[in-house]
């Protein structure tokens, strides 16, 4: 399993409008990065995410999981990017500002560390299990129980 961080800005597409598409999900789409493109086209079912709300909030709210692999992105009139489709998982109980990311030592080569524009990038699976922890969410939540856990 792979872990990724996706992107949004609240006042377009927020954790409260993931967490409203239940377990239909929504589709991931208008990226027009290519190195964003290519981490999506690499993620497999199951794999999961934060959600980060990018702008003024900068801040990790709650975790997804992808419930369909790379796809055209019907936003795209050129035909040269995709999207996939996530679901929300579980809201955050403490979310987790770029500014304590970027002061806790363990997470230093982290890409939204160092890279902080890229609108869906890799996280490592020790990055994952400790944004979890200050989280305060589980690292192994599974869609079986995303009803009660997602409620923002």
């Amino acid at each position: 399993m792979a872990f990724w961080l996706f992107k949004s800005e609240p006042n377009t597409w927020g954790w409260a409008d993931q967490v409203a598409r239940g377990t239909k999900g929504e589709h991931w789409d208008g990226v027009r990065n290519f190195l964003a493109n290519k981490n999506m086209k690499q993620m497999q079912l199951g794999d999961r995410g934060f959600f980060y709300h990018s702008v003024n909030e900068k801040c990790i709210v709650g975790t997804v999981e992808i419930i369909k692999t790379h796809y055209p992105d019907h936003t795209d009139p050129k035909g040269r990017f995709g999207m996939v489709d996530i679901q929300a998982l579980e809201t955050a109980t403490h979310q987790a500002t770029l500014a304590k990311i970027k002061a806790e030592p363990k997470l230093e080569n982290m890409v939204l560390v160092n890279n902080s524009r890229l609108s869906v990038q890799p996280v490592l699976a020790s990055e994952w299990k400790f944004v979890c922890k200050i989280c305060g969410l589980d690292p192994k939540r599974t869609k079986a129980n995303v009803a009660e856990n997602a409620k923002p």
